[in-house]
This record gives structure tokens, sequence and C-alpha cells, in this order.
């Protein structure tokens, strides 16, 4: 008997199966814990872990797959079945219509997702989702999640990498994941002991577990190597303190276990950062940037709590989340207006001298005031747990949001702030200096604040993570003071405060950089060291043969770290980056080339290739490079203002004024964009430059922006000058503004 092609090759994949299967023996599965577990597994089924992803069943799909038609624009998608099967009709690749079988569920309220599984391996999830709510909640219909990426050049367009289940998902909705990419063949084997969130994701493998219940004699452990105890065993009322204290912080890894899912982070190995103890040691933790949260810590994009509970005083007094959470049903442990009050005693917080609201509405409630709801997937509430003070104040000053204004929705800052004054004295105001400002002012690029970062990152009254999120933000801001932080704290304890510093240190000189980073090339964090490699690699010309043997194993682990991912174009851009700088030009073009080949949208790939063309004196090629980089992703604003500056260079001001204003135009909020626009514009369209470099100033409040207004006005005699001199006054030194000033014609 011949077997066909196709049947060899999945009875090849089965094999593949059987072999991992036996290969997992420690993995036991869910259901051997039952029978002596009754009381904890009852209370997993049926909860967010248990439903986190299953087989497309009768029992497991919630939505109305009856031949229901959803219109969009002009277009219908349609929601049928197949005997048991279930499919949809809709848009895909180049717009084409198809139909496709939905293989998998994805949670299930208020929502449930739904993917398709294609014959390379991908498991994709459909842009549409079932709202699970009731009738009269707004539920029980189809809705689509991502209307906005409808075309095939966008990463989060629904067959793309950005809802790609094998990268994006299934380390968190299934067991004992392994990504199984073939770089070769651009596919996946990905596998898993078992399909949804099992009592393995947790605990660990129980084999030995098992073992231990039929072992003779008993071994302490039972079984298990993780430490999923409570911090604190005993909380203490001390006098004049209305909240209680541990007796003592032990040592625990349950934070850990449930961060490595509810964290934003980027995973960069299947190490056990349980085993090692350091969420760096398996993941890169995302910090408090601007990209995802506002200047005072509160989360804007999705940051699944993990770095908001870092920021939180809960977190430094040894709570974990089993203390409000039952980590079986993922349920509060207790009603929600007394889980606060098992610490926070109820005679001093649950009453209206604290809370300023009568008792039993809304605004009594502490999770309303100190743990607001932001609303992602449309109609997915989730709470920050940072638990910050309402400031309107600092609401007011930074645009960060204002707690009271999720109430009253008529009403704006200036208002809560009068009654917020009003309630609460100067006892009430925070010890320590407040950082917002300080990150606000950082993010704008407003200069003249190294000492207040460095001030934070030193400090111990601000949590790890903030110190950290401070040295970042130094990149811009060099100097004696920064240069100090950086280098102690790249021998703090916390892993975290250590990236933090190599991050930081981008800026400072090539020697220094060596001297304060080089140290962490053998630190015992993958995270850390690879994070370091990545930094001084840009050195490798200048480096001694030493220097470089010294470099060479961390850098080796960074580039482990982009096999790893190699299912994604920046993975092949990082590595190509490493190539340029080492000189190894063709294999740095080649790694480029297979970046484009894995997502031919990643708009990086072209930038930092014609940035290799550019050093290289190829400056057609690195044209060229960028104007298919505009055909691949022409959404993307970074490609466009390359080409601009590549035709600067090129002496093509036309070609150059066109494509810096694209990029502008296409980005929007970006200040730079319009800055570096509006000096392209000055040599002949004046009015224009100054209306562009008015716009970047708006933007960004950078008074570099605004001197680069002011001094075009002055060049133009233009009645507007004096005004934006008066304005560039409060900013400036005295003799920058008169110099400016003196370039006026007399009147």
């Amino acid at each position: 008997m011949t077997l066909s092609p196709l049947l060899f090759s999945k009875l090849l994949i089965a094999l593949c199966l059987l072999s991992f299967s036996a290969n997992t023996k420690d993995f036991v599965g869910s259901q051997q814990c039952q029978s002596c577990h009754q009381q904890e597994f009852s209370a997993w089924q049926g909860s967010h872990h248990d439903m986190a992803m299953k087989h497309a069943t009768e029992q497991s799909v919630l939505a109305n797959f009856n031949n229901v038609t959803v219109k969009e624009g002009t277009k219908l998608n349609k929601f049928f079945k197949k005997g048991q099967e279930f499919w949809v009709n809709i848009a895909g690749p180049k717009g084409k219509f198809n139909d496709y079988q939905i293989k998998y569920t994805f949670g299930f309220e208020p929502l449930q997702q739904y993917m398709v599984e294609f014959d390379d391996g991908r498991v994709q999830l459909i842009p549409f989702a079932w709202d699970s709510r009731t009738k009269a909640q707004g539920g029980q219909r189809w809705f689509n999640l991502y209307p906005e990426f409808t075309e095939n050049h966008q990463e989060f367009f629904w067959t793309n990498t950005g809802q790609n289940w094998n990268y994006m998902c299934a380390d968190c909705h299934s067991t004992n994941v392994e990504k199984n990419f073939d770089e070769k063949t651009n596919s996946y084997q990905t596998t898993f002991s078992e399909i949804n969130v099992g009592c393995e994701a947790c605990h660990g493998p129980a084999s030995e577990h098992i073992n231990w219940t039929k072992a003779a004699k008993k071994y302490d452990n039972k079984g298990f190597s993780r430490n999923l105890k409570k911090q604190v065993t005993q909380w203490l009322q001390k006098p004049g303190i209305n909240t209680l204290k541990p007796k003592a912080i032990h040592n625990s890894q349950q934070t850990l276990v449930c961060a490595q899912c509810h964290s934003r982070r980027t995973q960069i190995s299947n190490n056990s950062h349980i085993d090692k103890n350091d969420f760096g040691e398996r993941y890169l933790l995302s910090l408090i940037t601007d990209d995802n949260y506002y200047a005072d810590g509160q989360v804007y994009n999705e940051n699944f709590v993990y770095g908001s509970f870092l920021q939180s005083k809960m977190a430094k007094n040894g709570v974990v989340c089993s203390n409000c959470h039952d980590p079986h049903s993922a349920k509060l442990t207790m009603p929600q207006e007394t889980v606060c009050l098992q610490c926070h005693q109820a005679d001093t917080y649950a009453q209206p001298s604290h809370h300023q609201h009568k008792a039993d509405s809304a605004g009594a409630q502490c999770v309303n005031c100190h743990m607001p709801e932001t609303t992602y997937m449309k109609i997915d509430s989730r709470r920050d747990h940072g638990w910050h003070k309402p400031n309107p104040s600092l609401a007011n000053q930074f645009a960060t949001p204002d707690t009271c204004l999720s109430c009253h929705q008529e009403k704006d800052s200036d208002w809560s702030n009068q009654y917020v004054s009003k309630w609460f004295n100067k006892q009430h105001a925070p010890k320590s200096e407040p950082f917002t400002p300080i990150f606000a002012l950082a993010d704008t690029g407003y200069q003249g604040i190294a000492q207040h970062l460095s001030k934070i990152a030193q400090s111990h009254e601000y949590a790890d993570i903030i110190r950290a999120s401070a040295l970042t933000r130094m990149t811009n801001y060099p100097d004696t003071n920064t240069l100090i932080a950086i280098a102690r704290s790249a021998k703090h304890s916390d892993s975290n405060i250590r990236r933090g510093a190599i991050e930081g240190a981008a800026s400072i000189q090539p020697a220094e950089k060596w001297r304060i980073l080089s140290p962490l090339l053998t630190d015992d964090i993958l995270a850390v060291r690879s994070e370091a490699a990545m930094a001084l690699v840009p050195l490798w010309e200048m480096l001694s043969t030493e220097q470089k043997n010294q470099l060479q194993p961390a850098l080796d682990d960074y580039l482990a770290i982009q096999s790893f991912n190699a299912d994604r174009g920046y993975a092949h851009t990082n590595k190509a980056i490493v190539l340029g700088y080492q000189n190894r030009i063709t294999e740095a073009l080649s790694a480029y080339q297979k970046s484009m080949q894995i997502e031919p949208y990643f708009a990086a790939a072209y930038v930092n290739m014609a940035e290799l063309y550019k050093r290289q004196g190829q400056e057609k090629k690195a044209i060229e490079t960028l104007q298919l980089g505009i055909t691949a992703s022409p959404s993307d604003s970074s490609i466009p203002h390359s080409l601009g500056l590549a035709y600067i260079r090129d002496k093509d001001i036309k070609q150059a004024q066109y494509f810096l204003g694209s990029a502008a135009a296409l980005a929007q909020n970006n200040a730079r964009y319009y800055y570096v626009y509006a000096l392209a514009l000055a040599s002949n369209q004046t009015k224009a430059a100054e209306t562009n470099m008015q716009k970047a100033y708006q933007l960004s409040g950078d008074p570099q922006h605004l001197y680069a207004l002011c001094e075009m006005q002055v060049k133009r005699a233009a009645f507007e000058a004096e005004q934006c001199l008066n304005r560039l006054a409060k900013f400036a030194p005295a003799n920058v503004v008169n110099a400016l000033r003196q370039q006026l014609p007399k009147n």
C-alpha cells in the first residue's frame, strides 16, 4: 500500500505527538487530581482557567451558529454548522471570503472567541466574538472585535501574527505548551498536555506527587517543587495604625506562578522562572512606560495585573493573589465589599469620614475609588491592581485618569479636585515626592529632570518597578546624576532594576557603558545578561579581543532568544542588527530578508535594513528597501519617515518633503515627525513649516520645538514672533531669548 504525501505527513505528525506524549510523562492531567481533591476540582470546573480554551463542541460553543449573518459595511459574514462542526464565512487574506472551520473556543465570559486551524499548524483567532452576557446586559450577539484591522498588511488582521495563538496566546491558555515552530518550513507543530489551564499549569508536573501518595516513606514537599503558600501567615494590629501589618513575610512562589499569565510580557525561553525564582528567566516584563501606562502608573493598555500589582503597597507587604482570590475558581474569597476589610479596619475605612460617600453607595466601595475599571475588547471590564490614591490634581495637570469622573461623568477634574482638597488635609499627602510629574515630563522630552529621575531610581520609598521605570527614562538625560544612579542600579538585587539600568545606559559614553554593564554579561538571570549583551554589541568594533570573548556568551544567549521567537519578524531583525554590528553584512542582509518573509508587514525590518545599507554607503539600496517597505506596510509611519530622511541625504528635497509629510500624517500624534517635517519645509515653504512646528510643540510641550518655532518666526519677521519669544522666556535662559529677539527688525 502506498501512502499519499498528505496522509504520510499527517501520520508523521501523529507519531511526533505520540513521541511528545511519551516524553512528557511528568504531566499526568487534571483528571488524575479529582479523586483526592474533589473540592478544588469542583471549584476549578467551569472557571476561567477551565474554560480558557476548549475544542469546539456543542458543550463548549456558546455562540449562535444557526445560519446567522452579521453585516459589516456592505459585506455579510455568516456563522453556520455542518453537522456537528462550526463554520464561518468571512474575509481572509486579500479580502476574499472563504469558509473556515472553527476548531477551538477561547474563554467564555463576558465574551467568547473562536479559532481556526490552518494546514501549517497556525491557529488564528477570527475577528468576531460572541457577547455571552444576557440580552438584558446587551449580550447574546456577534460583534467585531477589530473592525479597524481589515487589510492583510496589518499585524492584527486576523490571519496575521497579531492574532496568532501559537505565539500570542498558547503559553497562557493551555498547559505545558511547546510552540515547536519550524523556521525552514515556516510552520508549527505546537503541543500541550492539556488544552486548557489545568492543575499542573500552576502546581507543576504531578507525577512525583502521584508517587508520593503511593510511597511508603512520605517526603516533605509532597512531590511538588513549587511553594504556593501565602507569604503572610499572621497579620498584626499595631498601636496607632489602622491597617494590619504582617508579623513576617515568608518566601513564596505564588505570585510568580500567577504572573506567568497575568502580566504583559514577552516570552524569551522555556526555562522555569519558578525554579529560578525570577520572572526574567522566562519572560521580559513590560515596565511602567508610556506605551501601556499613564504617568502616575495607572493602566490604559492591558497589562494583565502584574505590572500594576508590583507598584502597590499590597505587594510590598506580602499580599498575594490568594489573599483575595480563590486560586481554583478564580472568584473572590468573600463578598467584594469585605475583601479589603481583611486588613483595613472597618471602623476607619468603611466610614463616610474616609470615603466621603453615603453608606452602601457605589462611592463607598473601596474598589470603585482604588481599583477603577478599564474596558478592553469592547465589553470586558478589568480593575487596576495598583490600588492608587485618587488624585484629581495630578489628573488635571498631567492628563492621568481622574477616578472620581468614573461615576461623575458630567463633571471635570476642577470639580473633583475642590472636593478632594476639602476632604483631605496635608496629613494624607504622600510622604515621598510623587513620580507622576517627573515621568510625565520625561515622556515629553522635557530637559532638566535628570536629578529627579536619579532620585526616584535610588529611593526605597518607591516600588522596584517604579525605580526600574525611572531608569529606562534616563536614556534621554545623560548626566552625572543619572550616571551614578545607573551604576548603582546595575548592582541591585532586583532584576527589573538591573534591566532598567541597562536601558538607561543607552546614551552614556562607550567606556563608561562597558565599565557599568559588562559585569551583567554573567548575570544569573537570562533577561539581564541577554539585554546587557544587546546594549554592548554596538561597541563591537572598538572592543578588544578579550572584551569580545567576554561579550560573546551572553550575546549567544540573546541570539538564542531570537531563535526561540523565530516565528516573529522582530527576532530576525534583532539578529540582523547584531550581525550588522559585527560587520557580517551578508548574514545580516539574509536575516533581514528572513524577517520580511516571516512578517512582510514588519516595518522595522525595512527601516533597519535601509540603515545598514546607509552605513555601507549604498544610499540607493536604502531607498529601494524603504520603497518596498511602503508597499508591504503602507500604514506604518516609520518607513516614509526614514525614506524622507534618505531623500534629504540624496538631496531630493521635494521627495523628502512628500514622505516626511506622509509620515507625520500617518502618525498623527508623533511630535518628532512634525518637527522633522517642519525643518524640511523651512527652506521653501516657511508658513507651512511654522504650522507643522506649532503642531510639534502642541503635541510635545518640548521647549526645543518652541525655540525652533520662534526662530522660524523671527527669520520671517512675523508679527507672532514677539509673542512666541515671550512664551519661550518661561523655559529658556534669558541670553538665548535675547539673542533671537535681537534678530527682529527694529521699529
